[in-house]
């Protein structure tokens, strides 16, 4: 609004809140603002923290408005970071401000680090030493400590330590609770690189150069030396940037350990490490030293893509293929697709890696899109895996077991040699499946359609969708049968239960999310690995990804054919990939590897392509039928997932929402239809989904339907770009 003294300025404050834009403000006289400064501004009568997101000169429209209430302080979001989340609102049909709640995950760190007194040794020694001064200046000589942790470390009083302070022999400092990262060194060497890598490194490395916005896919068969590939790409980029910030992409929280042990050994310092079982602390600590600019490398998983990067010159996806990197509960998105387009933003590298790159890559590669590096064998000694099928309908295991005779003997033999074994199955628990033998009643979750999944672990039965959890009961709850359920089909559990029968003297674990909570836990079992203390190592996909265990001679894959199933369009895909990152684990050293799939179908065309090591034929017949059905990467999709407490309700807005659907030309619209899992959590679901060709924007599509449709308060709605679930 004008005044006698010219137009006011006012400041659009977005909050990290499901709000359609950002708010105007006034700037009050004397506070100076910048956009990406973080504020509080009052908001449904409480004053909310915002950032600004721009300074106009005048508010639009002649209305009276609020005064921002005060800056809060702390790193500035940087501009890139405001345009992606712009950019990701856009395209993920989102309000600007979910997305930016993904980027304010501690506000905490808005403040400088906490300061702690520690004591450290100095130069002066006491003219009288007492067993406990004693035990306080050996504990103190190891490293600065609490006044309470060197009381602890040498099992004294806090007043030996205070005591000893005053004499001057213990130095009291202040340091940071949260101190920066290690910076990375990149003129440290490498491992000596083949041939072929390092002409891969070279084309990186002009990458690099150029600057700007580049994109490169490495291909590269399991155990190719991807990962020293893109080391030289991140060395050459810090020694020519110094400053830079570089983000790698995980698709497994079991993996970061690996790779920061690498990254160490590379570059003398460990990553910056942002992952959903990080503590407050260590989160706190990562996000403002990434938003001040001084975390150089950071390793994650997929949501470490919304941190607030303030010179993010490098995006490393590794695994790019990997079903995880999409997220489908809360804000849904593709780890892999955004990344793309941070980088674009940002004017970063992409670099994707994988052994099984995505059709959607690999088209891009092809197209020109993407510089195609490709890597097609094994570094040093190794070779790959030779690979076999083993038909269960020639070789059925015997009543009650899983393992078939000419697999068992295969361990046998690796065993004698002690050599290591990999039972692949992507099954948690002990049985997918439990059900009475009196009357057939099947454990189901509650207010969901989903089996029950029995753990023999903890005795419990659990729901992997909902995450319902209950102890097993004795009875039947349906007929009131004692001792009548009974677990079918196999799980991991099972499957490592069988394999202690049979070889009574192995050492057999169980690698899966249940069995290896937290990275701690993962850690050390794959030390234990890849010491050789475990013989028989049964695992699901956790077990199958980016892990190198010299001693692992064999693969056996429990169920090649889990997977096949059902209507998801990637379903060949989804398992010829994890089919070779499965059997990728075997021979990665100096000792040949065997991968053996046990199937009920040696036929189909991805185990066919698998055994004769020929991607090309198992790509070329994927390539023609989603060519010709138009679906990804020759055609686009979304989804729209409607969901509600009351069945007919939800049915009513449906054909509502069905009705509003926008005449387009290029664009199918299917639905509404029973979601597949009907019932989750009790809540009924309805899904359309939306074909439309390549060229058109699906998202701008999306946004134009919810624009003319009002949803009910009880009625949730999800739109899904480019879905990978259809359940």
């Amino acid at each position: 609004m004008n005044d006698l003294f010219g137009p006011r300025p006012c400041a659009s404050i977005l909050f990290p809140l499901p709000l359609p834009e950002a708010f105007d403000y006034a700037v009050p006289e004397g506070m100076a603002l910048q956009p990406g400064d973080h504020v509080l501004a009052p908001l449904g009568g409480r004053h909310v923290h915002g950032v600004v997101w721009a300074l106009k000169e005048e508010a639009d429209g002649e209305r009276k408005l609020k005064p921002v209430e005060e800056v809060i302080g702390g790193p500035r979001l940087a501009e890139g970071t405001r345009r992606f989340v712009d950019w990701s609102a856009g395209y993920l049909v989102e309000p600007p401000g979910v997305i930016l709640r993904q980027v304010l995950r501690s506000s905490s760190a808005l403040k400088p680090s906490p300061v702690e007194t520690v004591y450290r040794l100095g130069q002066t020694r006491p003219d009288r030493l007492t067993p406990a001064r004693e035990a306080v200046i050996a504990a103190a000589g190891r490293k600065p400590m609490s006044a309470a942790d060197l009381a602890r470390a040498a099992g004294v009083s806090g007043s030996v330590v205070k005591g000893l302070a005053d004499l001057g022999v213990l130095v009291v400092e202040e340091r940071e609770v949260d101190p920066p990262f290690e910076a990375p060194d990149p003129y440290r060497e490498g491992v000596e690189l083949n041939e072929i890598q390092r002409q891969a490194a070279a084309i990186l490395r002009r990458l690099v150069a150029a600057g700007g916005f580049q994109a490169a896919l490495i291909d590269g068969v399991t155990g190719s030396g991807k990962t020293e590939v893109y080391f030289e790409a991140v060395a050459e980029l810090l020694r020519r940037e110094p400053q830079a910030q570089i983000l790698v992409l995980l698709p497994e929280i079991a993996l970061t350990q690996s790779v920061m042990d690498r990254f160490e050994a590379r570059f003398g310092a460990r990553p910056a490490l942002w992952h959903s079982d990080i503590g407050q602390k260590e989160r706190r600590r990562v996000w403002r030293e990434v938003a001040t600019g001084r975390a150089r490398i950071v390793a994650g998983a997929r949501s470490a893509l919304f941190l607030p990067f303030t010179g993010l010159r490098a995006i490393i996806v590794d695994e790019e293929h990997d079903p995880t990197f999409k997220q489908d509960e809360g804000l849904t998105y593709h780890a892999r697709d955004l990344a793309v387009a941070r980088g674009k933003l940002e004017g970063a590298l992409v670099v994707l890696a994988s052994a099984t790159p995505s059709l959607e890559s690999l088209v891009n590669a092809e197209a020109g899109r993407y510089v195609h590096i490709r890597l097609p064998g094994r570094a040093g000694l190794a070779e790959l895996p030779e690979i076999a099928t083993l038909d269960l309908r020639e070789f059925p295991p015997e009543r009650g077991n899983w393992l078939s005779e000419p697999l068992v003997r295969e361990m046998a033999e690796v065993f004698a040699r002690g050599e290591q074994t990999l039972l692949y199955l992507n099954r948690r628990g002990f049985a997918p499946l439990v059900l009475c033998r009196a009357c057939g009643h099947k454990m189901k979750s509650p207010d969901t359609e989903r089996w029950l999944v029995e753990h023999r672990y903890t005795g419990r039965l659990v729901c992997h969708t909902t995450g319902f959890s209950m102890p097993k009961p004795r009875a039947c709850p349906e007929c009131g049968a004692e001792d009548s359920l009974t677990g079918v089909g196999p799980g991991v559990e099972r499957v490592a239960e069988e394999a202690r029968t049979r070889f009574p003297d192995a050492v057999v674990e169980v690698f899966s999310s249940d069995t290896a909570q937290g990275p701690d836990a993962v850690r050390d079992l794959v030390q234990r690995m890849e010491r050789g203390e475990i013989d028989i190592l049964v695992g699901t996909q956790i077990a199958a990804k980016g892990h190198n265990f010299p001693r692992l001679t064999l693969v056996g894959v429990v169920d090649a054919d889990l997977g096949l199933a059902g209507g998801d369009l990637r379903a060949g895909e989804r398992t010829y990939q994890m089919l070779v990152q499965a059997a990728g684990r075997a021979g990665r050293a100096d000792r040949p590897g065997k991968a053996i799939l046990q199937t009920h179908q040696p036929e189909h065309e991805a185990l066919q392509a698998l055994v004769a090591g020929d991607r090309a034929a198992f790509l070329d017949a994927e390539r023609m039928m989603r060519e010709h059905l138009r679906l990804p990467p020759y055609g686009r999709l979304a989804a729209l997932v409607l969901s509600g407490p009351d069945p007919e309700r939800l049915e009513e807005t449906a054909r509502g929402i069905a009705a509003a659907a926008p005449l387009a030309e290029g664009v199918e619209v299917f639905g509404p239809a029973d979601a597949p899992l009907a019932v989750i959590r009790g809540r009924w679901r309805k899904r359309f989904l939306v074909q439309a060709d390549r060229k058109v924007d699906v998202s701008a599509y999306m946004r134009a339907w919810m624009a003319r449709v009002k949803i009910p308060a009880a009625i949730r709605a999800s739109v899904d770009i480019e879905p990978y679930s259809f359940l």
